[in-house]
Order: structure tokens, then C-alpha cells, then sequence
């Protein structure tokens, strides 16, 4: 059993994806990058912009599913520059202050939007 997550609270897919699928008592939330969810524009020039935005997207999308932050358990992070990790790490720290989820980070050639991070989450629903 799985259905899918629709929120306005996140960007609307940009492709044949969906937001996020919520199966066996978990949810799995596509990579976001820092899109507007209102105006689906590109927010943010440098790293920490663009990972603020990115997670505040992906929290809109969890609480619009009935969860939180809270309830991550594992998060890939995409970065275009590995160098970016330091100050995309700052800003991640915010978000995941205490207990934080497991997590991989690594370096691709080319997100979407040419975005500097990509963020894709695992939640326990």
C-alpha cells in the first residue's frame, strides 16, 4: 500500500515525480532544491541560501504528510561542489540540531535548475 504526498506547501514536481510516497509507515520525499513553492523560481545565489530554502521545503512538504523534521531517519544531501559542504553543513545543522538523521553527502556533475544542493529525505511517517 502507498500514497502519494501533495502539498502546496513544497514546489510542485518539476518532472514524472511526486512530491514524496508515504509506504509502510514511512515516507519517502523526492529531492528538492530551492524552488518557491508559490512561484516555482529559483531562490538563492549561494550555498547556505540554497540550502535553507531547500529544507525549509522539505519541512513544508513532511508537515503537509503529517510530519516533521522530527521524524527524519536518513537524508542524501547532492552537493554540485564538495567544498559547499562546510557552510551547506552550518545550515543543515539548524535544521537537525539534536539526533540528527543518518546521512550521505556527495558531489555530482549537475542538478536540476543547476542547483548547488539537492536534498532527498526519509521519514518515519
Amino acid at each position: 500500500m502507498r500514497d502519494v504526498v501533495v502539498t502546496d506547501r513544497g514546489p510542485k514536481p518539476i518532472g514524472p515525480y511526486s512530491q514524496g510516497i508515504r509506504a509502510n509507515g514511512f515516507l519517502y520525499i523526492s529531492g528538492q532544491v530551492a524552488l518557491d513553492p508559490q512561484t516555482g523560481e529559483f531562490v538563492g545565489k549561494d550555498i547556505r541560501q540554497q540550502t535553507e530554502k531547500t529544507l525549509e521545503n522539505i519541512k513544508g512538504i513532511l508537515e503537509g504528510a503529517g510530519s516533521n523534521l522530527h521524524h527524519v531517519v536518513k537524508t542524501t544531501v547532492f552537493l554540485k561542489d564538495i567544498n559547499d559542504f562546510a557552510a551547506m553543513n552550518e545550515v543543515y545543522g539548524k535544521y537537525f540540531n539534536q539526533a540528527p538523521p543518518a546521512r550521505s553527502t556527495v558531489q555530482v556533475a549537475r542538478l536540476p535548475k543547476d542547483a548547488l544542493v539537492e536534498i532527498e529525505v526519509i521519514a518515519a511517517s
